[in-house]
């Protein structure tokens, strides 16, 4: 569910880079991670990304895989929420990219707002 959180860390990228590649999970990932298929199919989800003026180029990302991605999109900044700062995976992935020459640059979520609280809000709605 797209919200300004999301906007957001969008905007604060693209204000970093030349460029903004932006991946957008497929539904088969979405599920996978989630246990569940987005409301919203991938399709429409690419062409929501895809209008924001902020974004140059989406791709469908059908697995999590900074490394591939690398190789394919030879990238020099690579933007993640700050959420996964100081996690192991990315504690890893910060020392891979330094020797490729990539910064890492965690970006501050808009902590009013998650899919996750929307979601609820929208729930108690309809339970009203």
């Amino acid at each position: 569910m797209f919200h300004i959180g999301h906007l957001n860390l969008l905007m604060n990228a693209k204000s970093m880079c030349d460029k903004l590649i932006v991946g957008v999970t497929t539904d088969e990932l979405t599920e996978q991670i989630k246990g569940k298929m987005p409301i919203i199919p991938f399709n429409e989800r690419s062409a929501i990304i895809g209008s924001i003026k902020f974004v140059d180029i989406v791709v469908s990302q059908g697995k999590i895989d900074e490394i591939s991605d690398y190789a394919k999109y030879k990238f020099d900044i690579i933007f993640k929420g700050d959420d996964w700062k100081g996690t192991a995976r990315w504690n890893e992935l910060e020392v891979y990219f330094q020797k490729k020459g990539v910064r890492v640059i965690f970006i501050p979520y808009t902590k009013e707002t998650s899919s996750s609280q929307l979601k609820k809000r929208i729930g108690r709605l309809f339970n009203e």
